[in-house]
């Protein structure tokens, strides 16, 4: 735990981890990455990269995932089917734009947004990899952007 806290490097995978964790995603990592000692920019890159290592994942294997899990764990099938109803809930608004509605569901940084939730409208849409990366990750960086102002001039207003 020492080398997260004290290390120009412990710091940025700490960040990039913290991207990962769904619900707090970028969002999160960014300004826990700037609260550790970053440069905002280097907290930006990295927490981009960390939110979407899982992205291709999630959108290739999440059907099969839930199926497993509610197989193999039937006390889950209700958080699935939730977790379902709000994939296709959110890509009804997706769906009419399709690649860029993608984008704009992920670069707009409001609970619910995200790289993990854009990753599931994308798997449940049937929407092609490559184009689905390519959406999720514009939108990435420019919610990464928006967070990184935010969190910029939080930081100058408090410090």
């Amino acid at each position: 735990m020492e080398y997260l806290e004290s290390t120009e490097t412990g710091k940025l995978i700490a960040a990039a981890l913290v991207s990962m964790i769904p619900v707090l995603e970028l969002r999160g990592g960014i300004p826990f990455g700037v609260g550790l000692g970053l440069h905002p920019l280097k907290a930006w890159a990295v927490c981009v990269l960390g939110n979407m290592l899982p992205v291709p994942l999630i959108i290739v294997y999440i059907r099969q995932i839930f199926q497993w899990l509610r197989a193999t764990f039937p006390p889950l099938e209700r958080l699935i089917d939730r977790l379902e109803r709000k994939a296709h809930l959110k890509g009804r608004t997706v769906l009419k734009y399709r690649y860029f509605g993608l984008f704009l569901f992920v670069a707009i940084p409001l609970p619910g947004t995200g790289g993990w939730t854009g990753a599931l409208v994308a798997a449940f849409l049937n929407m092609r990899l490559k184009n689905a990366l390519t959406s999720i990750f514009a939108g990435l960086l420019t919610a990464g952007f928006i967070v990184t102002l935010l969190t910029s001039s939080v930081t100058a207003i408090l410090g």
